[in-house]
């Protein structure tokens, strides 16, 4: 069991007049974060989530915002605390799609997006966009605001934004007392310029210097990727919690792992089969939706790409040695430096699958076989980028874009 000396300085925050915990966000990701993989997530936590976040909603493209025509509205029940983010540049238009949202849902928070670095999104002025135009974002945060009081009061707003544009120009310190002064209640920080992207390591540094500085929560978002990095984050810079984004899509147990270890449980060893059984649970999700069956093999194959990674040969130091396993009916000799092509090997298998009935037999094919020799490590990942792990890339990914 985990001693109380171990717990962080904080495992819950409030947002108005709700106790989260544990003090945890699944980060909005376009493209990812969509109602079954929060579902997953869900169930995954033992539903212990802290809050979960739709996929941003734009709001710019309709002359009369109409809920209908955006899929990531969807959510359900058992989804809540729910917050719905929206995003966009035109402060009129925000309000108004603020408060259709707010009517007709009713979720615990509407959120603006300053955060999104996207070239689509951020160069045309909206999400980490605002960040060069604070006088607009403030003039969003205050018409939204109004429009939420007067339409309904009992639905608090946040924010989320980056630390700034550019290394030259970091304004997040502004950014909270706009944010402050226009009635938000609680700011995400994601510690990494817009140009930055997703390259390098977040500065949780600018991020410690809000929280100090803040009279609403601040959560912490950035490189997060397990339970000993959250408590590290939480007690170091005196956040409220802590945003996983591409933590999540490595390890979907991670929610799960930090209420754990909160609660004071001992921590789980999750095996290769056990990890495997989240695809066909995904899928189910997936076609539950809506999904077509490509769609939803596409996603498996997106969660198999990261998930997999995380994959190690156990009994040993480097797992067992001198042996002959399968994949795909080809014999393969483990060598005792091969923990990553070991790896590397089930997730091509898996990636390799042209239907999802083929995905989800060779997802069986492994259970039977190769997975009981292995376990789930995701904290052995240097990096969340997707690339090699053993990388990390610097420097500004969406310079001049």
């Amino acid at each position: 069991m985990l001693k109380i000396d171990n717990l962080p300085r904080n495992v819950r925050f409030s947002l108005r007049d709700k106790e989260i915990f544990p003090n945890t966000i699944l980060s909005p990701m376009d493209g990812v974060t969509d109602a079954p993989f929060r579902r997953l997530c869900r169930v995954l936590s033992g539903d212990r989530m802290g809050l979960l976040v739709s996929e941003f909603v734009p709001t710019d493209g309709d002359a009369v915002f109409n809920p209908d025509g955006h899929k990531q509205l969807k959510f359900f029940p058992e989804e809540r605390p729910f917050g719905i983010q929206i995003f966009g540049r035109f402060p009129d238009r925000m309000a108004y799609a603020a408060g259709r949202i707010a009517e007709r849902y009713h979720p615990e928070f509407i959120e603006v997006n300053a955060g999104c670095p996207a070239p689509k999104v951020a160069g045309k002025g909206s999400g980490s966009g605002l960040l060069r135009d604070l006088p607009r974002l403030q003039e969003i945060l205050h018409e939204v605001k109004k429009t939420l009081e007067a339409k309904t009061p009992e639905i608090p707003l946040t924010l989320k934004c980056r630390i700034g544009w550019d290394d030259e120009s970091i304004n997040v310190m502004e950014t909270l007392r706009i944010a402050e002064g226009e009635g938000v209640e609680m700011l995400t920080v994601h510690g990494r310029t817009r140009l930055q992207g997703y390259n390098g390591l977040a500065n949780w540094d600018w991020i410690g210097k809000v929280a100090a500085a803040a009279k609403i929560p601040v959560i912490g978002n950035g490189d997060v990727n397990s339970v000993e990095c959250a408590r590290e984050r939480i007690n170091t810079y005196g956040v409220s919690g802590v945003s996983i984004g591409r933590g999540a899509m490595h390890n979907p147990w991670i929610f799960g792992q930090i209420a754990d270890a909160w609660e004071g449980r001992e921590k789980h060893v999750i095996t290769a089969e056990e990890a495997l059984d989240v695809f066909p649970l995904y899928y189910k999700f997936k076609i539950e939706d809506g999904a077509t069956e490509m769609n939803a093999m596409g996603r498996m194959k997106q969660l198999a790409a990261r998930l997999c990674k995380g994959f190690v040969l156990r009994n040993s130091e480097f797992g067992i040695r001198s042996s002959e396993l399968e994949i795909n009916g080809t014999s393969l000799q483990v060598q005792e430096d091969g923990q990553e092509d070991i790896a590397m090997s089930v997730r091509q298998a898996l990636l390799t699958c042209q239907s999802a009935a083929e995905m989800l037999d060779q997802v069986q094919k492994l259970k039977e076989g190769l997975a009981r020799e292995m376990v789930f490590e995701p904290e052995r990942l240097v990096n969340l980028n997707g690339a090699k792990e053993t990388e990390l890339k610097f420097g500004d990914q969406f310079k001049g874009r």
